[in-house]
């Protein structure tokens, strides 16, 4: 999913640059452009780099339209340190093979860095999903929202039986967790991270925020520290 996104992102931006391009040189008859047009014909090694430079200031600006609202946590669905002065936020579902294959780069960045506060965005995609990202948001309710999200990762497929298999190893209060799972206010907060998942242009998980950048894939432990790295820089 993410390949054909960005394989349509650069086609579009090809078309785009050598659209603008072509309507410089027929309107002003500039050899400036005509000389541009040619070195992009001649190193089209080059689009690929301007393509991702552009998506990225595109995340930006995404990204400053919703900074506050994308770090402010449901209560209680936080990895880390509650409090931490470095944030990460990661858009999750638990029938995500990749989110899994995450969980492991996450808690390992967690244990290095005693200031990093990771959200959890729960964004159920996957068909029966929604029920576990129901019952993490019940989890993070009762105080005990990490250690369902260990549990369930360990119990996937997110059946019905394997979720209320790790909300019971977690110890939760079962007909507690049923009400509030079924809450507005867990149903507001599912609907609030899918719209701003749509605003910041993700359409897979995993997907992730680290300050001003928006990215999407399991880009594993060295990618995500970078991407903390580079916000503090």
């Amino acid at each position: 999913m993410q390949s054909t996104f960005k394989t349509h992102i650069l086609g579009a931006f090809i078309a785009l640059t050598f659209g603008f391009l072509g309507a410089a040189a027929w309107s002003f008859s500039g050899l400036a452009d005509a000389r541009t047009k040619d070195y992009l014909l001649s190193n089209p090694q080059i689009l690929p780099e301007m393509a991702e430079a552009y998506q990225r200031n595109e995340a930006t600006l995404r990204v400053a339209g919703v900074a506050d609202e994308v770090t402010q946590p449901f209560p209680g669905a936080v990895l880390g340190n509650p409090e931490g002065s470095r944030v990460l936020v990661e858009f999750s579902d638990y029938n995500c093979g990749y989110c899994r294959q995450s969980v492991a780069d996450v808690e390992r960045l967690i244990a290095e860095d005693p200031e990093l506060k990771v959200v959890v965005r729960e964004f159920p995609i996957f068909n029966g999903s929604e029920i576990a990202s129901r019952m993490a948001l019940a989890a993070a309710k009762q105080g005990k929202f990490a250690e369902f999200h260990r549990a369930m990762f360990e119990r996937t497929p997110a059946t019905p039986e394997n979720v209320n298999a790790a909300a019971q190893a977690v110890g939760l209060d079962m007909d507690q967790a049923q009400i509030d799972g079924l809450s507005p206010e867990v149903d507001l907060e599912i609907a609030r991270t899918q719209a701003l998942a749509q605003q910041l242009g993700f359409g897979g998980t995993p997907s992730w925020v680290a300050g001003s950048t928006a990215f999407e894939g399991a880009i594993g432990y060295a990618g995500l520290k970078a991407a903390i790295e580079d916000d503090e820089g």
